[in-house]
């Protein structure tokens, strides 16, 4: 099985590692596949992105359109959480990626949208040749257990008021 890395924490940045190394891996002429929890917006740079790089790089995104935050999650999150998983294991089997990117997967096991077990019993099944990269904040225990790399990102400093740069933070 290739490693699998996971980037966790309440600092900004987890999805840009990950899509940095899905830009270096695309580098190299490897198969990128990104499949995103939670998220739904297309004007994001990463999605804007895909078909520059074709055919080397793909992404999904399971979200509810207009969801915004974690107190308002329902029983349609989580039909599309469990619907992306699925997914996942068809792309593995289908398309053998270099990179398998589950952008947000911890987030949703958190909220308990997704199993943990269920997704350790999928990521026992990514052949040798995939690596993963698990990103989202309140990363689960048995996820940090089980992944070859660790990443905790830290929010040191911000300013007071939201920035929202283009090709920044989206």
């Amino acid at each position: 099985m290739g490693k699998i890395y996971l980037y966790t924490g309440l600092g900004a940045g987890k999805t840009a590692n990950a899509l940095g190394l899905a830009l270096r891996s695309v580098g190299h002429k490897h198969k990128v596949v990104i499949i995103q929890f939670l998220k739904w917006w297309k004007n994001t740079g990463e999605n804007l992105v895909q078909k520059t790089l074709e055919p080397y790089y793909e992404i999904y995104q399971f979200g509810r359109k207009g969801w915004v935050g974690l107190s308002n999650l329902n029983e349609d999150d989580k039909r599309l959480a469990q619907k992306a998983l699925k997914f996942a294991e068809k792309i593995v089997k289908e398309k053998e990626p270099n990179l398998l990117i589950l952008d947000e997967i911890n987030l949703a096991i958190y909220c308990e949208l997704l199993n943990a077990k269920d997704v350790l019993d999928f990521l026992g099944k990514i052949p040798t040749r995939t690596d993963v990269i698990m990103t989202g904040r309140y990363a689960s225990k048995e996820l940090v257990a089980r992944a070859d790399f660790v990443n905790e990102i830290n929010d040191i400093k911000h300013p007071r008021e939201m920035v929202t740069t283009k090709g920044i933070q989206y």
